[in-house]
């Protein structure tokens, strides 16, 4: 009889835990529907790399100063240092695609990017679905 209940506590316990975290990462991902994550791959030219991340350093200066910007990681290739990613998280991505696109600071980089880029970056988006951090 014990191990019965004991198998009983068991299973409440185990329900109780994955509904409460099941609907703590529902309301996770919700509160952040129009969130976005933008991966922007550029290619420098040869001997450009300093020029590319100066411009890029610039750029995200004054990105940080708008509305729906949440965080910019630049990273750069260590087995190649003409591959740089940003690993960008925006609060909307209808603004991202919108109004960012045609902010000032952004136009003058894409005009200036020619001195040093090897071409037009490859820009992908993404959702957020799962997100796991250390306890």
């Amino acid at each position: 009889m014990a191990n019965s209940s004991l198998k009983t506590l068991l299973s409440f316990l185990l329900l109780t835990f994955f509904s409460s975290y099941a609907q703590e990462k529902s309301e996770t991902v919700e509160s952040g529907k129009n969130n976005i994550t933008v991966l922007v791959k550029y290619k420098t030219q040869p001997d450009k790399q300093k020029d590319a991340l100066s411009a890029l350093n610039a750029l995200i200066l004054e990105v940080k100063k708008e509305l729906h910007f949440v965080n910019i990681k630049l990273l750069v290739d260590p087995a190649d240092k003409t591959n740089i990613l940003l690993y960008e998280e925006w609060s909307d991505g209808a603004y991202y695609k919108g109004e960012h696109m045609n902010t000032a600071h952004l136009q003058k980089f894409i005009a200036d990017s020619r001195n040093f880029l090897a071409g037009p970056p490859e820009i992908t988006f993404w959702e957020l679905n799962s997100n796991y951090t250390r306890d």
